[in-house]
Protein backbone atom coordinates (compact mmCIF):
# COMPACT_ATOMS: atom_id res chain seq x y z
CA UNK A 1 0.00 0.00 0.00
CA UNK A 2 1.77 3.49 -0.67
CA UNK A 3 2.37 5.15 2.28
CA UNK A 4 0.16 8.36 1.60
CA UNK A 5 -2.81 5.85 1.51
CA UNK A 6 -1.67 3.73 4.29
CA UNK A 7 -1.31 6.79 6.56
CA UNK A 8 -5.24 7.70 5.74
CA UNK A 9 -6.22 3.78 6.05
CA UNK A 10 -4.64 3.56 9.24
CA UNK A 11 -6.22 6.96 10.80
CA UNK A 12 -9.79 5.63 9.36
CA UNK A 13 -8.81 2.70 11.53
CA UNK A 14 -8.09 4.90 14.61
CA UNK A 15 -10.65 7.55 14.05
CA UNK A 16 -13.59 4.37 14.08
CA UNK A 17 -12.21 3.12 17.27
CA UNK A 18 -12.50 6.83 19.22
CA UNK A 19 -15.87 7.08 17.74
CA UNK A 20 -16.85 3.93 18.58
CA UNK A 21 -15.72 4.24 22.27
CA UNK A 22 -18.43 5.10 24.57
CA UNK A 23 -20.83 2.87 22.74
CA UNK A 24 -19.87 0.10 25.32
CA UNK A 25 -21.10 2.75 27.86
CA UNK A 26 -24.56 2.00 27.47
CA UNK A 27 -24.60 -1.46 28.62
CA UNK A 28 -23.16 -0.83 32.26
CA UNK A 29 -25.98 -0.81 34.79
CA UNK A 30 -25.82 -0.41 38.55
CA UNK A 31 -22.57 1.52 38.40
CA UNK A 32 -22.16 5.30 39.10
CA UNK A 33 -20.33 7.48 36.43
CA UNK A 34 -17.03 7.63 38.36
CA UNK A 35 -16.85 3.85 38.85
CA UNK A 36 -17.24 3.46 34.89
CA UNK A 37 -14.77 6.63 34.10
CA UNK A 38 -12.39 5.42 36.53
CA UNK A 39 -12.13 1.77 35.00
CA UNK A 40 -11.93 2.70 31.32
CA UNK A 41 -9.11 5.33 32.10
CA UNK A 42 -6.90 3.18 34.22
CA UNK A 43 -6.61 1.04 30.76
CA UNK A 44 -6.50 3.27 28.22
CA UNK A 45 -4.35 6.09 30.18
CA UNK A 46 -2.20 3.98 32.54
CA UNK A 47 -2.15 0.28 31.89
CA UNK A 48 -2.69 0.25 27.79
CA UNK A 49 -0.01 2.69 26.80
CA UNK A 50 2.86 1.57 29.16
CA UNK A 51 2.16 -1.97 28.07
CA UNK A 52 2.18 -0.98 24.41
CA UNK A 53 5.22 0.85 24.89
CA UNK A 54 7.42 -1.47 26.57
CA UNK A 55 6.32 -4.19 23.72
CA UNK A 56 6.47 -2.51 20.79
CA UNK A 57 9.56 0.15 21.39
CA UNK A 58 12.78 -1.88 21.27
CA UNK A 59 15.32 -0.65 24.13
CA UNK A 60 12.30 1.23 25.55
CA UNK A 61 13.91 1.74 29.22
CA UNK A 62 16.70 3.08 27.23
CA UNK A 63 14.78 5.49 25.39
CA UNK A 64 12.94 6.92 28.51
CA UNK A 65 16.63 6.90 29.86
CA UNK A 66 18.21 9.64 27.14
CA UNK A 67 14.96 11.64 26.55
CA UNK A 68 15.18 15.42 27.17
CA UNK A 69 13.27 16.12 30.50
CA UNK A 70 11.68 18.93 29.02
CA UNK A 71 9.92 16.89 26.65
CA UNK A 72 8.82 14.43 29.46
CA UNK A 73 7.69 17.03 31.74
CA UNK A 74 5.94 19.34 29.11
CA UNK A 75 4.02 15.95 27.59
CA UNK A 76 3.32 14.69 31.22
CA UNK A 77 1.59 18.33 32.41
CA UNK A 78 -0.09 18.56 28.89
CA UNK A 79 -1.57 15.48 29.14
CA UNK A 80 -3.03 16.31 32.15
CA UNK A 81 -4.95 19.28 31.34
CA UNK A 82 -6.03 17.01 28.49
CA UNK A 83 -7.34 14.40 31.11
CA UNK A 84 -10.00 17.73 32.89
CA UNK A 85 -11.06 17.58 29.24
CA UNK A 86 -11.23 14.17 28.65
CA UNK A 87 -13.27 13.90 31.57
CA UNK A 88 -15.93 17.40 31.05
CA UNK A 89 -15.89 15.35 27.55
CA UNK A 90 -17.42 12.21 28.95
CA UNK A 91 -19.79 14.24 31.09
CA UNK A 92 -21.35 16.17 28.27
CA UNK A 93 -22.08 13.03 26.45
CA UNK A 94 -24.82 12.22 29.36
CA UNK A 95 -26.27 15.88 28.51
CA UNK A 96 -25.90 15.95 24.81
CA UNK A 97 -25.62 12.78 23.02
CA UNK A 98 -22.89 11.66 20.91
CA UNK A 99 -23.88 13.90 17.97
CA UNK A 100 -23.75 17.15 19.72
CA UNK A 101 -20.51 16.68 21.92
CA UNK A 102 -19.19 15.32 18.88
CA UNK A 103 -19.74 17.81 16.77
CA UNK A 104 -18.91 20.63 19.01
CA UNK A 105 -15.70 18.91 21.30
CA UNK A 106 -14.05 17.64 18.60
CA UNK A 107 -14.61 20.56 16.14
CA UNK A 108 -13.30 23.35 18.36
CA UNK A 109 -10.20 20.89 18.81
CA UNK A 110 -9.33 19.94 15.11
CA UNK A 111 -8.79 24.16 14.55
CA UNK A 112 -6.76 24.52 17.90
CA UNK A 113 -4.73 21.02 17.20
CA UNK A 114 -4.04 21.88 13.66
CA UNK A 115 -3.04 26.03 14.06
CA UNK A 116 -0.80 24.98 16.89
CA UNK A 117 1.34 22.17 14.74
CA UNK A 118 1.25 24.72 12.02
CA UNK A 119 2.78 27.24 13.67
CA UNK A 120 5.11 24.74 15.88
CA UNK A 121 6.35 23.39 12.72
CA UNK A 122 9.76 21.33 13.60
CA UNK A 123 11.20 24.13 15.05
CA UNK A 124 9.48 26.36 18.33
CA UNK A 125 6.85 28.48 18.61
CA UNK A 126 9.05 31.43 18.20
CA UNK A 127 8.96 30.75 14.59
CA UNK A 128 5.34 30.77 14.07
CA UNK A 129 5.04 33.32 11.36
CA UNK A 130 7.92 31.64 9.16
CA UNK A 131 6.05 28.38 9.85
CA UNK A 132 3.23 29.55 8.58
CA UNK A 133 4.54 30.59 5.52
CA UNK A 134 6.50 27.44 4.95
CA UNK A 135 3.17 25.65 4.74
CA UNK A 136 0.97 27.83 3.03
CA UNK A 137 3.95 27.77 0.15
CA UNK A 138 4.20 24.30 -0.23
CA UNK A 139 1.92 22.29 -3.30
CA UNK A 140 -1.14 21.33 -2.16
CA UNK A 141 -1.77 23.99 0.78
CA UNK A 142 -4.69 25.92 -0.50
CA UNK A 143 -6.62 22.32 -1.31
CA UNK A 144 -5.71 21.34 2.39
CA UNK A 145 -6.46 24.55 3.89
CA UNK A 146 -9.84 24.44 1.99
CA UNK A 147 -10.74 21.22 3.32
CA UNK A 148 -10.04 21.74 6.70
CA UNK A 149 -12.37 25.31 6.16
CA UNK A 150 -15.21 22.76 4.88
CA UNK A 151 -14.79 20.57 7.59
CA UNK A 152 -15.18 23.14 10.26
CA UNK A 153 -18.69 24.36 8.34
CA UNK A 154 -19.59 20.60 8.43
CA UNK A 155 -18.97 20.88 12.33
CA UNK A 156 -21.42 23.98 12.82
CA UNK A 157 -24.34 22.11 10.47
CA UNK A 158 -23.54 19.36 12.96
CA UNK A 159 -23.79 21.36 16.13
CA UNK A 160 -27.20 23.67 14.24
CA UNK A 161 -28.46 19.99 13.57
CA UNK A 162 -28.43 18.91 16.87
CA UNK A 163 -29.90 21.70 18.74
CA UNK A 164 -33.13 21.55 15.94
CA UNK A 165 -32.96 17.70 16.74
CA UNK A 166 -33.72 18.55 20.64
CA UNK A 167 -36.34 20.38 19.90
CA UNK A 168 -38.04 17.91 17.45
CA UNK A 169 -37.60 15.66 20.08
CA UNK A 170 -39.06 17.61 22.88
CA UNK A 171 -42.47 18.60 20.65
CA UNK A 172 -42.70 14.73 20.17
CA UNK A 173 -42.42 14.06 24.11
CA UNK A 174 -39.03 12.52 23.37
CA UNK A 175 -36.53 12.58 26.16
CA UNK A 176 -34.66 16.16 26.20
CA UNK A 177 -32.47 17.81 28.38
CA UNK A 178 -33.35 21.12 30.13
CA UNK A 179 -32.18 24.31 29.15
CA UNK A 180 -30.12 24.37 32.08
CA UNK A 181 -28.91 20.95 31.39
CA UNK A 182 -28.05 22.26 27.58
CA UNK A 183 -26.19 25.27 28.66
CA UNK A 184 -24.15 23.04 31.11
CA UNK A 185 -23.49 20.73 28.09
CA UNK A 186 -22.61 22.59 25.77
CA UNK A 187 -20.11 24.58 28.15
CA UNK A 188 -18.43 21.11 29.09
CA UNK A 189 -17.98 20.81 25.33
CA UNK A 190 -15.95 23.98 25.09
CA UNK A 191 -14.28 23.22 27.85
CA UNK A 192 -13.28 19.33 26.42
CA UNK A 193 -12.90 20.98 22.81
CA UNK A 194 -9.77 22.92 23.48
CA UNK A 195 -8.00 20.66 26.38
CA UNK A 196 -8.88 17.83 23.50
CA UNK A 197 -6.58 20.30 21.32
CA UNK A 198 -4.12 20.18 24.31
CA UNK A 199 -3.97 16.12 24.05
CA UNK A 200 -2.76 17.00 20.23
CA UNK A 201 -0.23 19.62 21.66
CA UNK A 202 0.97 16.89 23.72
CA UNK A 203 2.10 14.93 21.20
CA UNK A 204 3.42 17.43 19.47
CA UNK A 205 5.62 18.42 22.59
CA UNK A 206 6.81 15.12 23.01
CA UNK A 207 8.24 14.31 19.45
CA UNK A 208 11.75 14.29 20.75
CA UNK A 209 10.66 11.02 22.32
CA UNK A 210 9.31 9.60 19.05
CA UNK A 211 12.47 10.25 16.98
CA UNK A 212 14.83 9.20 19.83
CA UNK A 213 12.36 5.96 19.64
CA UNK A 214 12.60 5.39 16.00
CA UNK A 215 16.62 5.82 16.02
CA UNK A 216 16.68 2.58 18.64
CA UNK A 217 14.42 1.34 16.25
CA UNK A 218 16.64 0.69 13.20
CA UNK A 219 17.28 -2.88 11.73
CA UNK A 220 13.71 -3.72 14.20
CA UNK A 221 10.77 -5.54 13.64
CA UNK A 222 7.53 -6.19 15.55
CA UNK A 223 5.22 -8.51 14.56
CA UNK A 224 7.02 -8.41 10.95
CA UNK A 225 6.35 -4.76 10.93
CA UNK A 226 9.37 -2.33 10.97
CA UNK A 227 9.32 -1.33 14.45
CA UNK A 228 10.36 2.60 13.53
CA UNK A 229 6.18 2.48 13.03
CA UNK A 230 5.53 2.34 16.73
CA UNK A 231 7.83 5.15 17.42
CA UNK A 232 4.69 7.45 18.57
CA UNK A 233 3.61 4.77 21.50
CA UNK A 234 6.52 6.20 23.36
CA UNK A 235 4.81 9.22 23.77
CA UNK A 236 1.85 7.94 25.81
CA UNK A 237 2.93 6.61 29.03
CA UNK A 238 3.58 10.63 29.64
CA UNK A 239 0.63 12.36 28.00
CA UNK A 240 -1.56 9.60 28.96
CA UNK A 241 -0.41 8.96 32.57
CA UNK A 242 -0.91 13.05 32.96
CA UNK A 243 -4.27 12.56 31.71
CA UNK A 244 -4.88 9.29 34.06
CA UNK A 245 -3.88 11.77 37.26
CA UNK A 246 -6.11 14.45 36.62
CA UNK A 247 -8.84 11.86 35.80
CA UNK A 248 -8.36 9.62 38.87
CA UNK A 249 -8.19 12.32 41.59
CA UNK A 250 -11.60 13.56 39.85
CA UNK A 251 -13.20 10.23 39.89
CA UNK A 252 -11.98 9.12 43.73
CA UNK A 253 -12.99 12.43 45.39
CA UNK A 254 -16.82 11.50 43.27
CA UNK A 255 -16.09 8.23 45.11
CA UNK A 256 -15.41 9.41 48.54
CA UNK A 257 -18.01 11.73 48.05
CA UNK A 258 -20.76 9.67 47.92
CA UNK A 259 -19.45 6.89 48.80
CA UNK A 260 -19.62 4.54 45.65
CA UNK A 261 -16.02 2.40 45.59
CA UNK A 262 -17.13 -0.52 46.78
CA UNK A 263 -19.20 -0.59 43.25
CA UNK A 264 -15.95 -1.79 41.60
CA UNK A 265 -16.18 -5.14 43.44
CA UNK A 266 -19.86 -5.60 44.38
CA UNK A 267 -22.64 -3.87 42.63
CA UNK A 268 -25.20 -2.16 44.92
CA UNK A 269 -28.82 -3.55 45.26
CA UNK A 270 -31.07 -2.60 42.15
CA UNK A 271 -34.22 -3.48 39.98
CA UNK A 272 -32.04 -3.46 37.21
CA UNK A 273 -30.57 -6.27 35.69
CA UNK A 274 -26.93 -6.17 36.17
CA UNK A 275 -23.80 -8.29 35.81
CA UNK A 276 -20.42 -6.79 37.36
CA UNK A 277 -18.50 -8.79 34.80
CA UNK A 278 -20.43 -6.98 32.12
CA UNK A 279 -19.30 -3.29 33.41
CA UNK A 280 -15.63 -4.48 33.84
CA UNK A 281 -15.71 -5.39 30.50
CA UNK A 282 -17.85 -2.59 29.03
CA UNK A 283 -15.17 -0.19 31.22
CA UNK A 284 -12.15 -2.21 29.60
CA UNK A 285 -13.67 -2.01 26.15
CA UNK A 286 -14.08 1.36 26.16
CA UNK A 287 -10.70 1.92 27.49
CA UNK A 288 -9.24 -0.46 24.83
CA UNK A 289 -11.15 1.52 21.83
CA UNK A 290 -9.58 4.70 22.91
CA UNK A 291 -6.41 3.55 23.19
CA UNK A 292 -6.49 1.92 19.59
CA UNK A 293 -7.29 5.54 17.73
CA UNK A 294 -3.59 6.87 19.33
CA UNK A 295 -2.12 3.95 18.35
CA UNK A 296 -3.31 3.70 15.28
CA UNK A 297 -2.72 7.81 14.75
CA UNK A 298 0.61 7.24 15.29
CA UNK A 299 1.13 4.73 12.08
CA UNK A 300 -1.29 7.20 10.09
CA UNK A 301 1.49 9.88 11.05
CA UNK A 302 4.30 7.55 10.74
CA UNK A 303 3.91 7.09 7.25
CA UNK A 304 2.94 10.80 5.87
CA UNK A 305 5.83 12.15 7.02
CA UNK A 306 7.34 9.16 4.97
CA UNK A 307 6.23 10.94 1.68
CA UNK A 308 6.46 14.12 3.44
CA UNK A 309 2.90 15.59 3.37
CA UNK A 310 1.21 18.03 5.54
CA UNK A 311 1.77 16.28 8.35
CA UNK A 312 0.55 19.05 10.43
CA UNK A 313 -3.17 17.83 9.29
CA UNK A 314 -3.12 14.77 10.81
CA UNK A 315 -5.04 16.17 13.96
CA UNK A 316 -7.55 17.45 11.60
CA UNK A 317 -7.41 14.68 9.30
CA UNK A 318 -7.94 12.56 12.66
CA UNK A 319 -10.89 14.69 13.89
CA UNK A 320 -12.68 15.35 11.13
CA UNK A 321 -13.32 11.92 10.78
CA UNK A 322 -13.83 11.47 14.14
CA UNK A 323 -16.70 13.57 13.70
CA UNK A 324 -18.18 11.93 10.98
CA UNK A 325 -17.72 8.73 12.02
CA UNK A 326 -19.11 10.11 15.80
CA UNK A 327 -22.22 11.52 14.05
CA UNK A 328 -23.29 8.37 11.97
CA UNK A 329 -23.10 6.78 15.38
CA UNK A 330 -25.29 9.07 16.84
CA UNK A 331 -27.54 8.07 13.85
CA UNK A 332 -27.19 4.35 14.17
CA UNK A 333 -28.11 4.52 17.69
CA UNK A 334 -31.68 6.52 16.80
CA UNK A 335 -30.40 10.16 17.96
CA UNK A 336 -32.20 11.34 15.24
CA UNK A 337 -35.71 9.37 15.45
CA UNK A 338 -38.19 11.73 15.13
CA UNK A 339 -36.92 14.69 13.54
CA UNK A 340 -38.22 17.09 11.35
CA UNK A 341 -37.29 17.19 7.29
CA UNK A 342 -35.28 20.63 8.30
CA UNK A 343 -33.11 18.65 10.86
CA UNK A 344 -32.55 16.03 8.88
CA UNK A 345 -31.43 18.00 6.09
CA UNK A 346 -28.94 19.83 8.16
CA UNK A 347 -27.94 16.44 9.30
CA UNK A 348 -27.09 15.66 5.29
CA UNK A 349 -25.57 18.44 4.31
CA UNK A 350 -23.25 18.16 7.62
CA UNK A 351 -21.91 14.66 6.70
CA UNK A 352 -21.84 16.21 3.14
CA UNK A 353 -19.22 18.90 3.86
CA UNK A 354 -17.70 16.28 6.56
CA UNK A 355 -17.09 13.85 3.81
CA UNK A 356 -16.13 17.04 1.12
CA UNK A 357 -13.13 18.22 3.99
CA UNK A 358 -11.66 14.99 4.31
CA UNK A 359 -11.38 14.13 0.28
CA UNK A 360 -9.73 17.99 -0.18
CA UNK A 361 -7.73 17.23 3.18
CA UNK A 362 -6.29 13.94 1.19
CA UNK A 363 -5.55 15.72 -2.44
CA UNK A 364 -4.20 18.75 -0.33
CA UNK A 365 -1.74 15.98 1.27
CA UNK A 366 -1.11 14.08 -2.29
CA UNK A 367 -0.48 17.25 -4.02
CA UNK A 368 2.33 17.95 -1.15
CA UNK A 369 3.78 14.87 -1.58
CA UNK A 370 4.27 15.09 -5.39
CA UNK A 371 7.60 18.28 -4.43
CA UNK A 372 10.87 17.31 -6.15
CA UNK A 373 9.21 14.42 -8.17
Amino acid sequence: MPPLAASIFFHAIGATAAACCYVPQKQVRRWSWQSYWLTQAAFCWLILPIVGAFLTVPDYWQVVQAAPREAMLRTFLLGAAYGIGGTAFGVAIRYLGFSVTYATAIGISTVMGTAYAIAKGNTTLSDAAANFHTFLAKPGANWVVTGIAIGVVGVVCCGLAGRWKERDQAQVGGTIASSRNLLIGLALCLLAGVLSAVYGISLAEGAPIARLAESHAAGHTFLGIDAATFCSNAIYPFANAGAFLTTATYCLFLHARHRTLGELVALPEGREKARLSINWAMAILTGGLWYGQFFFYGFGHFYIMKVAGFEQTCWAIHMILLILLGTLIGVFFKEWKGCQRRTCAALGLALTLLIAGKLLLDYGNYLGTQVGK
